[in-house]
């Protein structure tokens, strides 16, 4: 009887302190955001896609247009009636957008082997990691078209220590400072080379890697893309605004739209830098809520297909 007392005293005094654990874990983060993620400064990575952008020519362009009704709603709307400010109170669009391979984008392993994951399959853990940035920019304005390589990341090593493991690493280029020309995509555009991502995933044990162009190399066959995908792997492309990040110390933010099934993913990318960094804007200067209030109205403009303000 003493010794199945016993046990239970143990049980009971496990389950309260992994409760009163729990509860110091999530008190140390609020703790974390309020002493310094209030204060940090945070750079978007991401381009906001639109109608008329750099795209593969095998998926085309997106198509936006305003919701219509789609169906009988009495009074309020008639089916394929325009929902209007004036007229309903609120606004909406459509968008008709021929690939998840559109803008800045977060690729699974499924756009390229079905046995791998797709968009929605993809963890929780790829919300926030240590984001390192691996600077090749004045290299590609000496050498057009050229390709991230193993000893880039070796000089990176040299001068902040080695890559954290399951960090997110960025190679900046400046490439980005030229969308959204019609041309953004054609070579000789920067990449990175397939010894380089091998060097990152097999040595260094990284989350993925990402970089600016809609694409990862130059080569016939994509050969990077083809053995990131065919290994399980991630990447980040056509990301912008590397060169107002650190090299090292910044976290990344990572969002994406979850289609069931999907081959890729609109994805919103924002590095989380240090307080005192030169970029950015803090919760302390944009708290977020209310949202800012324009001296433009949202207007839809039919040369752009899109509305503008």
């Amino acid at each position: 009887m003493k010794k199945t007392l016993l046990i239970v005293a143990l049980v009971v005094l496990l389950v309260s302190l992994s409760v009163n654990g729990a509860a110091t874990a999530r008190m140390d983060l609020w703790d974390v955001y309020d002493n310094f993620l209030v204060k940090a400064k945070y750079v978007d990575l991401t381009h906001a896609f639109m109608p008329d952008q750099p795209v593969w020519p095998g998926f085309g362009n997106a198509k936006f247009e305003p919701t219509r009704a789609g169906a009988d709603l009495g009074d309020y709307a008639s089916k394929g009636d325009v929902f209007t400010y004036e007229a309903h109170g609120f606004i909406a669009t459509t968008y008709y957008i021929p690939t998840d391979q559109y803008g800045t984008q977060l690729d699974p392993p499924a756009h390229w082997d079905a046995y791998y994951a797709t968009i929605d399959e993809l963890p929780a853990t790829y919300c926030v990691r240590p984001l390192v940035v691996i600077d090749i920019s004045k290299k590609y304005a000496e050498t057009p078209g050229y390709h991230g390589q193993v000893d880039d990341i070796k000089a990176w090593e040299e001068k902040h220590g080695m890559i954290p493991e399951g960090s997110v690493v960025m190679f900046r280029s400046d490439y980005y400072t030229t969308w959204p020309a019609k041309d953004f995509n054609a070579k000789p555009f920067p990449g990175v080379h397939i010894d380089a991502l091998k060097f990152l995933h097999n040595e260094r044990h990284i989350l993925f890697h990402g970089h600016e162009a809609l694409d990862t190399d130059t080569t016939p066959s994509l050969e990077g893309e083809y053995w990131l995908m065919h290994n399980g792997f991630c990447q980040a492309e056509g990301v912008m605004n590397l060169d107002k990040v650190p090299a090292k110390g910044a976290l990344i933010a990572i969002g994406y739209a979850k289609p069931m099934g999907g081959a890729g993913g609109y994805a919103r990318y924002i590095a989380i830098c240090p307080p005192d960094w030169e970029y950015g804007v803090s919760v302390v200067e944009v708290p977020g809520a209310p949202t800012i209030k324009y001296d433009k109205p949202l207007v839809w403009d039919s040369k752009k297909g899109m509305r503008t303000r």
